[in-house]
């Protein structure tokens, strides 16, 4: 049974890298996975956007990649050795900040990929979500920590379990039994995932090949792959078979292939 977070949306699906900053934004004001970067996202009319998670020092799950604040707004603490108001103060001049829960409020038809950054964030992210189980993908490279996001969300009771994809683990067993060619294998491997979402290559390693879409496809399982921001690459992939393309410029791709 297909998941409905994959439900009456057009395939490819267009995943919104950490929301959407455009390339005339000016002076970098809007930073990735800030609120305004969630909302240019939904306004050029994304369906998905792909964000990460990360738990403050007082425990609230915000939006957020890097485990440290150095990069977006020049702060070299970490986000869990910060509260809430001091990342909200910190994030006022780059679009704002975005905990989990007002992005799940704020924006009720957006559907969230959501990548669980810190093992501490795990549970709470779990509990956030489970209302919310129709409109979520999670995932995480460490599968034990999307793992426990599941549990929680499960335990929390939101009735419909979130969508998932595969952490490294899996992909690389899964990329294993496709260069072995046991299609057995392969479903076994991806039997509690939903979707698999990888990089084209891996420095020089093709990742992405028309065996390996096959195989996934066979086993009942989409494959996004990021992050794609040239047009000709978006319409190179989608022809050859990938269902999603993950990429910073979400008005670009779906000016491309919608």
């Amino acid at each position: 049974m297909t998941h409905p977070w994959f439900e009456g949306v057009e395939r490819p699906r267009v995943l919104a890298h950490r929301g959407l900053v455009r390339a005339d934004t000016g002076e970098d004001a809007i930073a990735e996975n800030s609120f305004a970067a969630v909302a240019e996202a939904h306004a050029v009319g994304a369906h998905y956007v792909e964000s990460d998670c990360h738990l403050t020092k007082d425990g609230v799950v915000v939006l957020f990649h890097d485990a440290d604040l150095s990069r977006v707004t020049g702060d070299s603490r970490r986000v869990d050795e910060v509260t809430l108001r001091q990342l909200d103060d910190l994030m006022a001049g780059h679009g704002g900040v975005i905990t989990l829960a007002q992005a799940l409020d704020a924006f009720p038809d957006v559907r969230f990929n959501l990548d669980v950054k810190a093992a501490a964030a795990a549970e709470e992210v779990g509990r956030l979500i489970a209302p919310h189980g129709a409109r979520v993908l999670l995932t995480s490279f460490s599968d034990e920590r999307r793992r426990t996001a599941l549990r929680a969300a499960e335990t929390a009771g939101g009735g419909i379990r979130p969508a998932t994809s595969a952490g490294t683990s899996i992909v690389t067993r899964f990329v294993a039994a496709v260069n072995l060619r046991s299609r057995r294998a392969a479903r076994r491997v991806l039997s509690e995932v939903d979707a698999l979402q990888v990089p084209e290559r891996q420095q020089r390693v093709r990742i992405v090949t028309p065996r390996l879409l096959d195989y996934a496809h066979e086993a009942g399982v989409e494959v996004h792959v990021w992050t794609i921001n040239d047009p000709g690459d978006m319409a190179r992939l989608v022809a050859m078979g990938v269902d999603g393309i993950v990429t910073d410029r979400a008005d670009v791709a779906l000016a491309t292939l919608h």
